[in-house]
């Protein structure tokens, strides 16, 4: 775990909580040091407070997956498949399908 760049985060974050690039790196390297939880709950208000383009959908879904809450995973997978359309972006389109299947 990159704990430096964790509360590097944190602090920027404290400052400025609807940072969404912030909020995202944060929700990022929590998720990467096995912190679903909190990479849950970072990735949710990343989420309310920006149009994301399906990325952070995929990623809150993993996270949402690895706390054992699949039914708000494949919810989240749903939403991001819709936004990576909406945005043009096929090839997530088809992660995000994949990410479905192996949930299901």
């Amino acid at each position: 775990m990159n704990a430096s760049r964790i509360d590097s985060f944190r602090a920027m974050i404290a400052r400025q909580p609807d940072h969404v690039l912030a909020r995202f790196g944060l929700a990022t390297e929590v998720a990467k040091a096995g912190l679903h939880e909190e990479a849950a709950e970072h990735f949710a208000h990343y989420l309310r407070v920006h149009d994301d383009e399906g990325n952070g959908w995929m990623r809150y879904a993993e996270s949402l997956h690895a706390l054992g809450r699949t039914d708000e995973a494949l919810a989240a997978i749903d939403q991001g498949i819709a936004s990576a359309g909406r945005h043009g972006h096929p090839g997530l389109v088809a992660d995000l399908e994949a990410l479905r299947e192996s949930m299901e």
